[in-house]
């Protein structure tokens, strides 16, 4: 049932683009690749004729607003301006917006689509050693994620800027953007007792560390592996779909995503440090708020699978993703996560 749902819905989502090909200047004789299904859709495609290539971003109904996502296409156009960081342009349509709209064509909701330019690389490995390619290019992506969080706080929002909030309520409250994590695949009574106390334990802990705009701002929020590219020397930061205000140190979190508890970690989180620490120093106490954020991020990520069940992702890996999280919710609650 939902496998037939998927291809369905891939089914669609291949028309609506095939039918908007000449928005960007594309001919029918393009091909589509399809190469991400999860919050989005993400097409590559590629004009025999002109030999054009694109990344065409196809949204998720509902997830976005077209204010939300002109924002983060203004963050990032700022960020390139000033060499931030290397990352995917946007590329307007024929008629010069970069926002398009493409309508279904079994009368389903229409959905907003951006195209960007196509940049090479590939995701870094970074479990393969604790002392290798994983934690040099952890240090760059520290390094990189200062100097994004220094732009932001430099930065003067542009009138009518809005993205969502990562805050308590946005990442773990009653209407969480990524979903609602008791609903976790396979959570057990026990398993939601010992999450909720650590939402408290979160929630008690971030109230003392507070939102001082040198703690809290703007932010990349979806940091894992997947929107990382390595191209030789370079690493490359994509996909500021999730981008939104909220801990900057939120930003390490998202980027050991689904894999918080393996052993490379500590070694991921020096090298970050590291890197993070050449742009603007940390405290102490910023320090040690990063196991609460890993923690929280990780209590996400079951909402965000228990939302997605028709991605087969979610499927294959929900229930263990759950039982991994309570066993580092309560490691969280005795001291010992991400401890030396």
């Amino acid at each position: 049932m939902t496998g037939q749902y998927c291809a369905e819905v891939v089914d669609e989502l291949k028309q609506m683009v095939a039918a908007g090909l000449p928005r960007w200047g594309l001919s029918a004789a393009s091909s589509l690749t399809l190469l991400n299904l999860s919050e989005n859709a993400t097409f590559a495609l590629q004009d025999p004729g002109s030999r054009r290539e694109l990344i065409l971003r196809v949204h998720r109904v509902g997830y976005s607003s077209a204010q939300e996502i002109r924002s983060e296409l203004a963050w990032i156009q700022a960020l390139r301006s000033s060499a931030t960081i290397d990352t995917a342009a946007p590329v307007p349509a024929m008629d010069g917006e970069l926002l398009q709209l493409l309508a279904s064509p079994t009368g389903a909701a229409s959905r907003f689509a951006v195209a960007f330019e196509r940049l090479s690389g590939s995701e870094p490995d970074v479990a393969a050693s604790e002392s290798g390619d994983g934690t040099r290019w952890f240090e760059r992506l520290g390094e990189l994620t200062a100097r994004m969080h220094a732009h932001a706080r430099s930065w003067s929002l542009p009138a009518g800027f809005r993205r969502r909030r990562w805050d308590m309520e946005g990442t773990v409250g009653p209407n969480a953007h990524l979903g609602c994590w008791q609903a976790a695949l396979g959570l057990a009574a026990d398993g939601q007792r010992t999450l909720q106390r650590a939402v408290d334990y979160i929630r008690d802990r971030l109230e003392r560390y507070g939102t001082d705009p040198a703690r809290y701002g703007l932010i990349h929020a979806d940091l894992r592996l997947a929107n990382l590219l390595v191209d030789g020397a370079h690493l490359r930061v994509i996909d500021f779909d999730d981008c939104g205000f909220s801990w900057f140190l939120y930003d390490f979190a998202t980027a050991v995503s689904f894999i918080e508890e393996q052993s490379v970690v500590p070694a991921l989180l020096q090298a970050w440090l590291s890197g993070y620490e050449t742009v603007r120093p940390l405290s102490v106490a910023e320090r040690a708020e990063i196991p609460t954020f890993v923690v929280l991020r990780r209590i996400v990520l079951t909402g965000w699978l228990a939302s997605h069940n028709e991605i087969p992702f979610a499927r294959q890996f929900g229930a263990a993703h759950t039982r991994d999280t309570v066993r580092l919710a309560q490691a969280l609650l005795d001291g010992s996560f991400l401890t030396n």
